[in-house]
Parts: C-alpha cells; structure tokens; sequence
C-alpha cells in the first residue's frame, strides 16, 4: 500500500525539477534576469514615454545594448534608467528616442550615435532625446485640423448662392451673327 523509499525519492526529484523549471520560465517570461550582464548606467529624460516599460531593450543599429531598468518621473518628465553592457560606447552627443517594434509591438529605447569625441561614463545622461509617437494623438490632431479646414476650405465662407446652373453656359460656344 505504501510506496517505496525509491518510488518517494524519484517522485520527490520529479517535483523538485518541475520547480525549478517553473521558476526558470517564470523569472524568462517576466524578463527578469537573476545576474545581469556587467555594465554601466545611463540617464535620459523625455516628455513623453507611452508604453515604455522596465526591462524593455535599449537597441543600438538594431542590436539589443542593455534594458530599462528603472522609470520615474523628474522635473515634470520621465527620466529612464538605462544599464548598457560593458563593451558599448555612448557619445557624449548620442541621441536616445522610443520607438515601436512594428504596427502594435513593444516599445524600445533607439540610441543613436552623433559625433562626439567623449564617451558616457557611468551615471552620465544622454541628453537629446526625442518622445514616442502617440498613435492616438496623432489621429486626434488630423480629426481636428481636418474639422476646421473644412468649413473654410470652400472658399465662399459659408455662403452658398451661387447659381449653379450658369456653370455650363461659359462651357458652350457662341454662335457668331452671321
């Protein structure tokens, strides 16, 4: 009725593995990484991060560099946390703007190199930055400039009486008096 000693001890293994492979999935699927590469931080503050999250990638001629490791907000705007691997070398002129990978995916931190001839030590801010677009803002924005230039884009502001019907009078040709 009662199992065996060996029967315990490899149901006891089978448990364990499942845990721990559990965990594995759990710490791979939530981004979260027990020893981070070695690295340095960096700081860049933008007006607008919508969607922008911790642990989203930082990409650098579309290879991943480092992640976001921290959000908050400074001064009014939201300045990111962002740890580079060891190896990567950020100008003092670099330019950090969100991007969207693809239609409705993730967003990222995009750093481009300018011309600088000093390089970001660690705690050093990159300070060109440029917002992520908001797809939603910019919808609005058409609907109301289209909204406005609609009532004056007739050219008769407003006034409507014209006599439609002589339009096709200037079209034909006169007959000469013979």
């Amino acid at each position: 009725m009662y199992a065996s000693r060996t029967t315990q001890f490899i149901v006891g293994i089978f448990a364990i593995l499942g845990i721990v492979a559990l965990a594995i999935l759990s710490l791979s699927l939530g981004k979260i990484s027990l020893f981070p590469p070695p690295g340095y931080t960096l700081y860049a503050s933008f007006d607008n991060i919508s969607g922008l999250k911790v642990g989203d990638q930082v990409q650098l001629a579309g290879v991943q560099v480092g992640k976001v490791v921290d959000i908050r907000i400074k001064e009014n705007r939201a300045l990111v946390v962002l740890r580079i691997n060891d190896g990567v070398k950020i100008d003092d002129q670099a330019i950090a703007a969100i991007k969207t990978s693809g239609i409705i995916g993730d967003k990222y931190v995009s750093i481009q190199l300018g011309p600088g001839d000093h390089d970001l030590a660690d705690g050093g801010t990159i300070q060109e930055t440029q917002s992520a677009f908001v797809l939603e803002d910019a919808i609005a924005q058409l609907i109301n400039n289209s909204g406005s230039s609609n009532s004056s884009s007739n050219g008769n502001n407003g006034n409507s009486n014209c006599n439609c019907s002589d339009t096709n009078a200037a079209k034909k040709p006169e007959k000469s008096a013979k």
